[in-house]
């Protein structure tokens, strides 16, 4: 019972990290892949990078999607697509202005 107690703060430690730091980061990483998955055309994103555009063409062959913007097309990552930033353009007036 002794070696169980000297392991116990050390268990509860990782018990912890798991909690709060690991398992939050793997949901978001579930929810990146989803939206990237359920992107379609005519959807309007925002990029990592700050690029706004609609989706122009998806190709499943390079992972890769076309964006239309004002000054031409371009070719994207579908990982370079910004989950929350894209919600947020999408998102209704109502809703994001009940978030701030």
């Amino acid at each position: 019972m002794g070696d169980f107690q000297q392991f116990l703060p050390i268990v509860l430690m990782f018990v912890v990290v798991y909690l709060f730091m690991i398992r939050p980061q793997m949901q978001r990483q579930k929810k990146e892949k989803q939206f990237a998955a359920d992107l379609k055309k005519g959807d309007r994103v925002i990029t990592k990078s700050g690029l706004h555009a609609k989706i122009f063409e998806i190709s499943e062959k390079n992972d890769a999607v076309v964006l239309e913007t004002t000054a031409g097309k371009l070719t994207f990552d579908r990982s370079s697509i910004s989950l929350e930033l894209s919600r947020k353009l999408n998102a209704p007036a109502e809703t994001v202005s009940k978030a701030k």
